[in-house]
């Protein structure tokens, strides 16, 4: 899929800087967070400032303190098909150093991961879960773009995105 300027989602992350990385990976797995610890969403907002103000060292703390607080998170669900492990690998997998190398790496298995995760909670191969996360995605890097005042949309889009996918969740759990 393409974006509105017509690029991939791939070329998009490949022509990102370091905050427009660290947000697409954040974005990433902050909608995927629900999944690891659904009680939990808020604790990457300090993350996101981090991500706001473009300061490593800010970043660094706020990475360690995620996973101080997520540590054992996910570790008690019922763990469908390795889903609730590919997540706890996104978070674990966050690069301390803001860098554009590691971050770039990072927001790219991130956006992978997030999007077999919809795959998998889908209704088929490319149904609208899968979709909706591929137009997330690129809406996020289209936000980030602008600067550190289109972190806000990216954050509204992360927020929505995990709504979704717990209701999806919640769904399925019914139905099962």
């Amino acid at each position: 899929m393409t974006s509105s300027t017509g690029r991939s989602l791939l070329e998009r992350i490949g022509g990102a800087d370091a905050r427009g990385l660290a947000a697409a990976g954040l974005a990433c797995l902050d909608r995927c967070l629900p999944l690891l610890a659904p009680d939990r969403t808020e604790v990457l907002r300090p993350v996101w400032a981090a991500v706001a103000r473009g300061d490593g060292g800010a970043w660094a703390e706020a990475v360690a303190k995620a996973r101080v607080e997520l540590d054992g998170a996910g570790g008690g669900a019922v763990d469908d098909g390795g889903i609730v492990a590919l997540v706890r690998a996104l978070l674990d997998g966050v690069p301390a150093a803001w860098s554009e190398e590691p971050l770039r790496a990072w927001a790219e298995r991130c956006s992978t991961v997030a999007l077999t995760v919809h795959r998998l909670y889908d209704v088929g191969e490319d149904g609208p879960l899968h979709a909706g996360e591929l137009r997330r995605q690129l809406a996020v890097l289209d936000a980030v773009a602008h600067g550190p005042t289109g972190l806000r949309r990216a954050r509204e889009l992360s927020t929505e995105g995990g709504r979704v996918l717990r209701a999806v969740v919640s769904r399925r759990a019914r139905t099962a």
